[in-house]
């Protein structure tokens, strides 16, 4: 038990700091062909690709379709948090029933675990509400320079929190990506298409992002380092959280006079985005795993540019040399970060102890 926890704290390290596992890379390497490796791989990069973007376009259906004409972002979050708690009470029910069926931890409600995880549940609501929120305002193209500020964020609170000082090369892709968001909300203003609204609500997407990161680490011991756990409190939270602002902001009477109240296709579209927004953090997890976190970084940077691209294919779209440098800044900018973070990490990783140097030359 003590084992298998010490790995979900060091995977979640990992995962936080952007570091790899050498040690379990050589073992699996050694355990599998190249060929079935390599095949494995793409599949499971492939399938965080797709869960990934299709995801993102579905979201922007159900916020922001002209065809569908619901102007309810909040409940659109509820229902998907709903679905993901139903979904882990469904899964560890059929765990406990059917041992060896899938691999779930049991969940059960307990109120003190419940609060324990109330100021992560917070910043959860925050983020998934604003990341629908800036979607819902802007166009699939500009998603993902609308909230790019994560990384600078990262390294921010990290200072302000955690007092822990980044070096001038990570400062400099942090420079090269405030410049490439900054081009890019200039571009899209340019171009007539800017939300102020929707960049403000990336802005603070971003900015939950970060401190969800944070927070996460320091909650996760409450429900024995289990994210599935942790995921299963914090949707549940956010639905009771959210039944009030539903209330205030009238969005229940708005949902009440919808015209496709009733329809299949809509619940359809709905539970499939719940579904979606479940299954990203098992993809996620499942690539990091056969990857590393480096890895998963890069993947979901390219994941971001095919995004991107898709976006102005299908909405035919016309962007400017200047509106494709902002999101080449960005993409790049995120990318450098990520590789020179793990470049210090495997440095320090390799640099001697003190007292181990200190040592070593008392022998000599």
């Amino acid at each position: 038990m003590n084992r298998a926890s010490l790995k979900r704290s060091k995977i979640l390290h990992m995962a936080l700091m952007g570091t790899s596992d050498p040690t379990g890379e050589a073992e699996a390497s050694q355990e599998k062909p190249f060929v079935l490796r390599a095949l494995q791989i793409a599949l499971v990069v492939s399938l965080y690709w797709i869960t990934s973007i299709s995801m993102v376009f579905l979201n922007k259906y159900l916020l922001d379709s002209p065809s569908l004409r619901l102007d309810t972002p909040i409940f659109v979050t509820f229902y998907q948090c709903l679905v993901t708690v139903l979904l882990c009470k469904g899964l560890s029910s059929l765990a406990t029933c059917c041992p060896g069926t899938v691999d779930f931890p049991a969940v059960h409600l307990d109120l003190k675990v419940a609060r324990s995880v109330l100021p992560l549940s917070a910043v959860f609501i925050g983020m998934i509400t604003f990341n629908n929120l800036c979607l819902k305002y802007v166009g699939v193209a500009f998603y993902n320079v609308g909230r790019s500020l994560t990384t600078v964020f990262n390294v921010l609170l990290s200072y302000l929190l955690l007092k822990q000082t980044t070096s001038f090369y990570a400062l400099l892709t942090c420079s090269v990506i405030i410049g490439g968001f900054w081009l890019g909300v200039d571009q899209e203003g340019a171009e007539g298409t800017l939300s102020w609204t929707g960049t403000l609500f990336g802005v603070l997407a971003s900015l939950c992002v970060s401190l969800n990161a944070i927070y996460t680490k320091k909650v996760l011991p409450a429900v024995d380092g289990s994210i599935w756990r942790l995921t299963f409190y914090n949707n549940v939270n956010a639905c009771v959280l959210f039944l009030p602002l539903l209330l205030v902001l009238g969005e229940l009477r708005a949902l009440f006079n919808f015209p496709q109240l009733g329809s299949a296709h809509f619940w359809g579209m709905m539970t499939l985005g719940g579904l979606f927004g479940f299954a990203i953090g098992y993809v996620t997890g499942l690539q990091i795993k056969f990857t590393s976190p480096l890895t998963h970084n890069v993947s979901g940077t390219a994941k971001a540019c095919a995004q991107t691209v898709l976006a102005v294919l299908y909405y035919e779209e016309a962007k400017s040399f200047l509106w494709w440098t902002s999101n080449m800044m960005v993409l790049g900018g995120s990318s450098a970060y990520t590789w020179v973070r793990g470049q210090e990490m495997k440095k320090m990783q390799e640099e001697p102890h003190p007292r181990e140097t200190e040592k070593s030359n008392v022998e000599v």
